[in-house]
């Protein structure tokens, strides 16, 4: 009986253990970022660098939006020359979705400038 109690304890201690290596490792990281001008320049450096991919990302959504019309526009096309009764709605929900898209490419540039 003794023998299960010790392996309870050992267990406790080395789950004690691991718990306040954790929390020594991210103590040691925070007083390691503090001490980086309270990281100011990490900060915006990562801003720089963002800002500096988001115009391509804008102008990557445009021309995936263009991709996406004309592929549209194609299948709304052969489905009005087969005469299917769906067309209407395809037409619909392939005009929102263009419009949809610069949309969002539109206010995600005004957003974050």
């Amino acid at each position: 009986m003794k023998r299960k109690t010790t392996q309870k304890r050992r267990f406790l201690n080395r789950h004690q253990r691991r718990v306040f290596t954790g929390v020594a490792l991210i103590i040691s990281q925070v007083e390691r970022t503090m001490a980086q001008d309270g990281g100011r320049a990490g900060l915006e450096e990562a801003t720089n660098m963002i800002t500096g991919y988001f115009d391509p990302g804008v102008k990557l959504v445009y021309a995936i939006g263009m991709l996406c019309g004309l592929i549209g526009g194609l299948k709304v096309f052969s489905k009005v020359q087969g005469g299917d009764p769906d067309a209407g709605k395809s037409a619909g929900l392939w005009f929102a979705g263009c419009v949809f898209l610069v949309v969002t490419a539109t206010v995600l540039k005004s957003f974050f400038r």
